[in-house]
């Protein structure tokens, strides 16, 4: 269903990211795996080629990640490859939990940074190579916590992410080419869910695998140019 697209996949090196671009690779498409932990990335690196599957490690700190940045991954992309059919966003820092009166603003700004500035500014890059293709799929992940108490910028952050995607959807609707959709996964079984909920055991949630099928959905309902 995926054959020949080109589909950048941020948080690719474990958790959803990682489950999402490999069940994109399964589907024929070549994945671009985007994360700061190498070895994470490599991980699923191995695990795509291994389906004799084309994929591309770009490492990248979204915390550290300046304008230029984005323009160099975009004009890497293009020049390997091409075209990019493709953006999905599943990176996210969990930052700090705390009531509003005690939360450290150096971590309230680098989660809002990470989970939504960086997100924007990807986007914004990516958007013009994107628009070269008669059809493409943009998605964000969002969660169920965006506006429960002492959920801090994480949640704050998923909110913006969810205004974010309706701003853009509804800005590229008259084109018509380029579809936009936001995706709530729900609970997890994930490092970000350990960290958020330390004393419950995860053991009954979903593992990443199980809950890809939204992306799967979204993503195959665009075609590669013929």
């Amino acid at each position: 269903m995926l054959s020949d697209k080109v589909i950048l996949v941020t948080g690719a090196a474990n958790g959803i990211g990682a489950a999402v671009a490999k069940a994109y690779a399964a589907e024929g498409a070549i994945i671009v795996l985007l994360d700061k932990d190498v070895p994470g990335l490599e991980q699923t690196y191995d695990a795509i080629t291994a389906l004799s599957i084309p994929a591309a490690i770009y490492p990248l700190d979204l915390k550290g990640a300046g304008i230029n940045d984005y323009s160099d991954l975009v004009a890497s992309i293009e020049s390997h490859f091409g075209r990019l059919d493709g953006l999905v966003h599943c990176a996210a820092s969990l930052g700090q939990l705390a009531p509003i009166e005690h939360q450290d603003p150096i971590s309230w700004s680098e989660t809002l940074h990470i989970n939504l500035t960086a997100a924007f500014l990807l986007t914004r890059a990516c958007l013009p190579l994107m628009k070269k293709q008669q059809r493409g799929t943009i998605i964000f992940t969002t969660d169920q916590y965006k506006d429960k108490a002492y959920w801090s910028g994480y949640g704050i952050s998923k909110a913006g992410i969810e205004a974010l995607s309706k701003q853009l959807a509804d800005e590229l609707e008259t084109e018509g080419r380029i579809q936009v959709g936001c995706i709530e996964p729900g609970q997890v079984k994930t490092a970000l869910f350990s960290r958020a909920f330390p004393a419950i055991a995860p053991h009954h949630l979903p593992e990443p695998d199980d809950i890809i099928s939204p992306y799967l959905c979204l993503m195959e309902n665009t075609k590669a140019d013929a």
